[in-house]
Parts: C-alpha cells; structure tokens; sequence
C-alpha cells in the first residue's frame, strides 16, 4: 500500500509541531517519516481549523 502524501495549499504555522513554518507548495509534514494523526490531518485538509480553510492536500 502506497503511502499518503500531503503538500501545503498555502504558507501556514502548525501551531501544534512547535509553530513549523510550511510553504505553499512544500511537502507536510517534515520531516516526511514524522507521526502525524488522523485527527490532525483531517483537521488540515478541511476548514475545521484556525484558518478555517483547507492548508493541505492529498498529492
């Protein structure tokens, strides 16, 4: 099974990995093997966070 990749839709500050700041365009998350929950990505990929739009996307 191929393994998910996920790049930003714009400049953003995970707030919950210490305040990282992500390009439009680099890959989430970085490092790319890093632990990332379900939870959270879903959170990112729809606008039920702080922006209230979607910062990531499935690539």
């Amino acid at each position: 099974m191929a393994k998910v990749k996920y790049e930003a839709l714009l400049a953003f500050k995970d707030r919950q990995d210490g305040g990282k700041e992500y390009k439009k365009g680099e890959r989430y998350p970085q490092p790319s093997n890093k632990k990332v929950s379900e939870e959270r990505l879903n959170e990112l990929l729809s606008s039920e966070n702080k922006l209230g739009k979607p910062v990531i996307k499935e690539v």
